[in-house]
């Protein structure tokens, strides 16, 4: 796409990519800078600009901790101008109507960039993508809530709401996708929203929000679609708040920081609003985990309307086709090899990060604090004598209660919607920056779904681009049609309730058991004496 493409700012001139049949596209605002009276506001339609904006370069990421600024890896600026999207398009002219997918970045709410290069589209766009990412606001600048702010947003709008900027970033960056990606050589009318982790709960979130219908056709949440009565959802990346514990909380912030108004708020620079650590939700009760990230998105009333049990007991969700799953080391699951090093060193510990028990006295104390009176039953269930065993049987045990939750949770999306749902079970262990082992860790599928090798790990063997083109291919069919499946694909078949199966991608491609009947009921019967989210 050589031309110049015309936006509803201005027109835009991307540049080649790496592949000459690639163009890419960096750094375009999809709403106006959220600076000063706009701190705290919903965004507002991006500002025009005159002649060619040439869009060679990333755009600033927004603000965070510098420590995770560091993380990212990315050479950019940070900065309050954020709300910047970038496209990747193998198109030759705007007729061409390729499939579009929008990729959200995870970090728990509090640090990521569109600008990462794990989420390089280049390759994806080679397979007839048009991919886009793109940035939205983190932290408190996302998801501060206070009384004032409320009365603000009800002035405005007539909605009493706030703390879901971050969302309603989201919003906006589909509604500029929904108004302009047809001149990139995209369709309009097939989009595609993706995410890891706190991705994949914005994926979930947006797709309980009115405010998003219409705006995407197909959703992929990659680890912790999760059923409404699994108390993991207390921790991890779907978590939400209500809106009076999110305002107390706020007003707590705000006063921390020396203001009491939005007034003066506004007025701090947003350097004075980036914490050095990552504030933890103390009110909400866990079991052996660290609470969830202080900021993180509220059931408001407007940007999500309902509660997970609720939004899928009336069937409020939008009727979208759905791809989800989790991996093999994650949610307190660890490799075999990990065992040792686990029991001497000392895990640090981040909002969200679920509990690992390596040793039989953990594994022990761990299933009293969180079945109680269903402990003994799951200890029978996952027996240990030793350490190791131990270790063993707390991941299995994990595996389980994801597989188990996610399936559940099909079974709620499904019953009020006609689109058709896929769920895997991610197995391939990637090579580890800095290390000689493997993990299927949180995350590690991104690099196989992009094609892109994380930097600084060891090269990919012949195995890994297999598995990468395997997998890049569903994801690809999927944003394309609704159904991974394609030609010289293993058959991946949808989610049907009674089947009891869900799709191992990674080291083997096949339909397994979602756990031991045995097993499948204790977690059933678990769940039901849970409160419901």
């Amino acid at each position: 796409m050589r031309d110049a493409v015309h936006t509803e700012s201005g027109p835009v001139q991307g540049i080649l990519g790496r592949d000459r049949s690639v163009t890419v596209f960096r750094g375009i605002p999809y709403a106006a800078p959220p600076v000063g009276e706009l701190r705290w506001r919903p965004p507002r339609p991006p500002l025009h600009w005159d002649g060619v904006r040439r869009a060679d370069r990333f755009g600033p990421m927004c603000p965070q901790a510098p420590t995770d600024a560091a993380a990212t890896g990315v050479d950019v600026p940070m900065s309050e101008d954020c709300l910047n999207l970038n496209i990747w398009t193998g198109a030759t002219c705007a007729d061409e109507r390729r499939p579009v997918l929008v990729w959200i970045y995870g970090g728990g709410f509090r640090e990521g960039t569109g600008a990462h290069p794990r989420y390089d589209g280049e390759n994806l766009a080679r397979q007839g993508l048009v991919v886009v990412t793109f940035n939205y606001r983190l932290g408190a600048f996302g998801f501060l809530a206070t009384p004032e702010l409320s009365h603000e947003c009800a002035a405005e709008s007539g909605h009493t709401a706030s703390g879901n900027y971050g969302l309603l970033d989201c919003v906006a960056a589909l509604r500029w996708v929904r108004d302009n990606i047809a001149g990139f050589g995209a369709d309009p009318g097939r989009v595609t929203v993706a995410g890891q982790s706190a991705g994949a709960g914005t994926v979930n979130f947006l797709a309980m929000s009115p405010l998003a219908k219409g705006l995407f056709h197909r959703a992929i949440a990659q680890s912790h679609a999760r059923y409404a009565r699994d108390p993991e959802l207390r921790y991890l990346a779907t978590s939400y708040r209500l809106p009076e514990h999110a305002e107390v909380a706020g007003v707590r912030y705000a006063r921390e920081h020396g203001a009491r108004t939005p007034q003066e708020l506004r007025a701090l620079p947003w350097r004075k609003l980036i914490d050095g650590h990552h504030p933890v939700d103390e009110a909400v009760r866990t079991v052996g985990a660290p609470g969830p990230p202080l900021f993180r998105p509220v059931v408001d009333g407007w940007v999500i309307p309902a509660r997970y049990e609720e939004t899928y007991a009336k069937g409020l969700q939008l009727d979208v086709d759905y791809l989800a799953g989790n991996n093999l080391d994650e949610s307190g699951a660890v490799p075999e090899d990990s065992f040792a090093a686990l029991r001497t060193g000392r895990r640090a510990s981040r909002p969200g990060a679920p509990p690992v028990h390596v040793t039989l006295e953990a594994h022990r104390a761990a299933a009293q604090a969180k079945f109680g009176a269903l402990a003994d039953e799951f200890l029978r269930l996952y027996p240990a004598a030793t350490d190791d065993e131990a270790a063993r049987a707390s991941s299995a045990a994990a595996r389980d209660n994801s597989r188990v939750s996610t399936h559940l949770w099909g079974t709620d999306w499904t019953r009020h919607t006609t689109r058709a749902v896929h769920t895997y079970f991610w197995t391939h262990r990637a090579p580890v920056q800095g290390s000689s082992v493997r993990r299927a860790a949180h995350g590690s599928e991104i690099d196989y779904v992009f094609g892109n090798p994380a930097p600084g790990t060891p090269p990919w063997t012949d195995e890994d681009r297999a598995v990468a083109g395997t997998v890049s291919s569903y994801w690809t069919n999927f944003a394309a049609t609704g159904d991974p499946n394609g030609p010289g694909l293993p058959h991946w078949p949808a989610y049907a309730p009674a089947a009891g199966t869900v799709m191992e991608i990674g080291a083997r491609f096949r339909p397994i058991p979602v756990a031991d009947p045995a097993r499948t009921d204790f977690w059933i019967r678990f769940f039901g004496t849970q409160q419901a989210w």
